[in-house]
């Protein structure tokens, strides 16, 4: 009887695997065939806007603003697809594990944005544990995720401010702690966040914690907020450790 229910919980897993992957190409492909006409439109506005950029009347300088408004609606719109395609690949093939040292790829991330994080008042700060073990990551996707958790903190601290990364070893996990003293969240908001489109700023996908998350669980991991509203921030990451090598037992000595 479990054998069958067993069976039937894998088939339909199957079939929802089966169903998000055509929904995903589907996606995927609108989301290009969108792309083309677009990029035709910006080029045109461009060549357009060169054609006014000495422009002089009062006429002519209304023109050149609304051909910029529409030059930065289409950006945006190109930024939207953009993200929406790099959400709708993810999960839809196996991502190219490599074993990884956890501590180097957040030191790599804190080399890579502190000059950013400095001129925004923001102090980066990591505590990495010298024993944490090997994880398996698609390095390259791993780091947009990563890269997303650190944008989204600095985000939350329009006025400076500090964030801490922090790795340490929790069972058979790799935790990773992005931790921020900013403006944080409320529970409505956090119940939010992962959801596709959701953004509480005015611009932006919000597409980038939800690309995280999806990122997070192709690597076999999980994803979690804690927030307060005015005290900070924390996103912790659980990866699934490289098992060790078992030892092969001594060998007796010859008598």
């Amino acid at each position: 009887m479990c054998t069958e229910k067993q069976n039937d919980a894998e088939a339909d897993n199957r079939r929802l695997v089966e169903l998000y992957t055509e929904i995903a190409v589907l996606a995927g492909g609108l989301a290009h065939e969108i792309k083309n006409p677009l990029s035709t439109i910006r080029l045109n506005l461009q060549l357009l806007a060169e054609d006014f950029t000495d422009a002089k009347s009062s006429r002519d300088k209304r023109a050149l603003q609304k051909i910029q408004t529409l030059e930065s609606s289409c950006q945006r719109l190109q930024d939207i697809l953009d993200d929406f395609l790099r959400f709708s690949r993810i999960g839809v093939e196996s991502l190219p594990l490599a074993a990884c040292d956890l501590n180097v790829v957040v030191q790599e991330m804190i080399d890579f944005t502190l000059a950013q994080a400095a001129e925004l008042g923001i102090e980066l700060v990591s505590y990495l544990d010298p024993n944490l073990p090997a994880v398996e990551l698609d390095r390259e996707l791993f780091n947009q995720a990563l890269l997303n958790l650190v944008l989204n903190a600095q985000n939350a601290m329009p006025a400076g401010g500090q964030i801490v990364l922090q790795t340490q070893r929790e069972g058979d996990r790799a935790r990773l702690d992005v931790i921020d003293n900013g403006v944080g969240m409320d529970a409505d908001t956090q119940a939010k966040i992962f959801r596709p489109f959701f953004s509480t700023r005015g611009e932006g996908s919000g597409l980038g914690l939800p690309t995280t998350r999806k990122i997070i669980e192709a690597h076999d991991g999980t994803i979690s907020v804690q927030s307060e509203r005015g005290k900070g921030t924390r996103f912790t990451i659980l990866l699934p450790v490289v098992a060790e090598p078992a030892r092969a037992a001594p060998t007796p000595a010859a008598s």
